[in-house]
């Protein structure tokens, strides 16, 4: 909710807020002002109008913005993580044209609290091919971080490639001129992209998690 919204579900006036937040009426009015440069508050005369609007007033970790499904399992608590039915290459490219959810699985809150994971940006998608093994193989099941897309160098990341295919790959970026993608399977030659072809590259978001298939 929006401070102006606030003010009129409260039915008060950028003056009656202030003067009840902090004891002036100037509060709200120095905000709205425009100033040149930076602007700089008093962090309690905020606190304090959020308390007369009814509004959160908060600093931390990014909190959910999407729907997360949730389950309990014994005292533990879940969150549900879609699964995409489409793959990721480990090899040649993948074409997965119009996605869909295929299911779901459940991790532990507490887990992914502490990997600050988000449940309702990141997803599960399958692994095809072996260029990636051993770490992972075909048919692994992996998450993708899709809050994490700027590239940690030799961070493994999944990405949409220049002719529009899915891939799984090690990702490093060499002085802003040059991309570099590797596999962990030595059959297979390192891949580069450069000039125009560095801005074509999509990244979904880098792989957090795997699960090996039996």
């Amino acid at each position: 909710m929006t401070i102006d919204k606030a003010l009129k579900d409260k039915g008060l006036s950028d003056a009656a807020a202030s003067q009840l937040a902090v004891g002036h009426t100037a509060l709200i009015k120095k905000m709205r002002m425009p100033a040149k440069g930076e602007k700089r508050y008093n962090v309690v005369a905020l606190q304090k109008l959020a308390e007369v609007l009814e509004l959160e007033f908060y600093f931390g970790p990014p909190r959910e913005a999407g729907t997360v499904y949730t389950t309990q399992l014994g005292h533990d608590d879940f969150d549900v993580i879609l699964r995409l039915d489409a793959r990721l290459a480990a090899g040649a490219g993948v074409e997965n044209g119009e996605v869909s959810y295929e299911g779901a699985l459940a991790f532990c809150r507490k887990w992914l609290n502490e990997h600050n994971i988000s449940p309702s940006q990141a997803c599960l998608m399958r692994v095809s091919g072996d260029s990636m093994c051993p770490m992972l193989r075909d048919d692994d099941v992996v998450m993708i971080d899709q809050r994490k897309t700027t590239i940690r160098n030799r961070h493994v990341y999944a990405l949409v490639d220049i002719d529009g295919s899915s891939r799984v790959k090690r990702v490093e970026l060499v002085d802003n001129e040059m991309i570099i993608l590797s596999s962990d399977n030595p059959d297979y030659p390192t891949e580069t992209r450069r000039g125009p072809d560095m801005n074509r590259i999509r990244i979904l978001g880098e792989i957090v998690w795997s699960s090996h298939a039996w």
